[in-house]
């Protein structure tokens, strides 16, 4: 089956899979879930091989966690699948409801998005996480994953496709592409696809966007900040800098840059170093970073990578609207936290800085559609239309207006025999 084949089969799909009743569709998700316990052996083996190929290929250590599916990934995705079943349906919510006039009543009531294709890099995990999002919130996918999850992609899809399938709902609703030119083609098909999620780099999301007419959501770079203030407690400072850095460092949402106030620097510093190189995170700074504690010298290029690896950039900033000013100049719009006891402080950073997640006294680890209590996540958006932050049920649903009148006509209004009431039920 060609890309079109398969793209239109999806779109078929979609249109049963948007009337699907909750109960057929956690069925589905139960039994993915038992699915996924079941040949989880089969999964294991899959993903030893992608690792061994992948290491031969010289792939960068990074990208060979992002690889790994073990027992504790399982348990996290199976853990997903639990929170998703037990959300409420997302589909056929009434948003809004309006009276037009006597008997003639508007509603605004949430729906599937269709068809939507997904480029996602080589966590196998995001297979699962992605198809199951959209089983729930009655979308149908085209799944595009990395090329060194080969192996455990086809069969998690597997599972997946039969395991939905046998629980009854519509064929060709899950599709797996694995080539580069199944992603050149199906940039082509806006007649078929009705957004595309990539997730990768910089580049990659800007030819996504450059070369396709699809509307595209999603975010590049992950340059994470953590802003250490004045007065934040340094013990809470270096234990949530901490965990955002190294909790799980090859993700977006791990902490990048740390931004640290002069008055309280010469005490924070040191403390954060020690914990720092317990972690074996390489530091780089700025000048004044450096008077303080012996590390590398911070570049400007420095200031805009995502580094998903056991390095930290540090600039010591004179103020809290420095430290927004570099966000916003330097910054992704993902994640940025500020850690200071200043309430009026937090605030303000909570309010200026131009980012989806914004953040006070915790980890930017937290910024997760699973952790939001999303269920999962389809990805992080910073795009201002649509969707925001994590994606998760809400974030693939659109909605449509219904409009239930008794032979009303807008001739009546037109020549003033009526007039709108506009009265705002909802």
């Amino acid at each position: 089956m060609d890309i079109k084949e398969a793209a239109a089969l999806a779109r078929k799909a979609s249109i049963t899979l948007s009337s699907a009743d909750s109960d057929l569709k956690n069925h589905a998700l139960s039994m993915i879930y038992d699915s996924l316990i079941n040949r989880k052996d089969e999964i294991f083996r899959a993903n030893n091989d992608d690792i061994e190929r992948s290491l031969k290929e010289g792939l960068p250590d990074p990208l060979i966690k992002r690889l790994k599916f073990d027992e504790h990934k399982l348990e996290d995705i199976l853990s997903g699948i639990k929170s998703l079943i037990n959300l409420e349906d997302p589909v056929g919510k009434l948003l809004a409801q309006t009276e037009l006039d006597n008997g003639l009543d508007l509603y605004k009531v949430s729906c599937p998005i269709g068809v939507i294709g997904i480029i996602f890099e080589s966590r196998p995990d995001a297979l699962i996480q992605i198809s199951t999002l959209c089983l729930k919130s009655g979308n149908a996918g085209l799944l595009k994953g990395g090329r060194e999850a080969i192996a455990t992609n086809r069969i998690l899809f597997d599972i997946i496709k039969s395991a939905s399938e046998n629980a009854g709902i519509a064929n060709g609703w899950i599709h797996l592409l694995e080539t580069r030119s199944d992603v050149t083609e199906m940039l082509k098909l806006d007649d078929y696809i009705d957004l595309i999620i990539p997730r990768g780099s910089n580049e990659f999301v800007k030819y996504i966007m450059d070369n396709s007419n699809i509307p595209v959501m999603g975010h590049a770079d992950g340059i994470c900040h953590c802003y250490i203030d004045s007065s934040a407690d340094i013990n809470m400072a270096v234990n949530i800098v901490t965990d955002s850095k190294t909790q799980y460092v090859s993700v977006c949402n791990a902490t990048e840059t740390l931004l640290v106030n002069k008055d309280i620097a010469r005490d924070v510093l040191p403390k954060l170093k020690k914990a720092l190189d317990q972690k074996h995170v390489e530091l780089v700074g700025c000048d004044k970073t450096r008077e303080i504690i012996d590390i590398g010298t911070a570049s400007e290029q420095d200031w805009k990578t995502e580094y998903l690896d056991y390095k930290l950039s540090i600039k010591v900033v004179s103020d809290l609207m420095e430290a927004i000013e570099h966000i916003n100049t330097y910054g992704s719009g993902h994640t940025d936290c500020i850690i200071t006891s200043d309430k009026s402080n937090a605030e303000l950073f909570m309010n200026l800085v131009d980012s989806a997640n914004v953040f006070w006294n915790c980890s930017t680890r937290f910024s997760d559609g699973f952790r939001y209590g999303f269920g999962a996540e389809v990805g992080i958006s910073t795009n201002k239309l649509h969707a925001r932050g994590p994606v998760g049920l809400d974030g693939l649903q659109i909605y449509k207006y219904k409009l239930i009148g008794h032979g009303d006509v807008v001739a009546d209004y037109a020549n003033n025999i009526k007039t709108f009431k506009h009265i705002k039920v909802k």
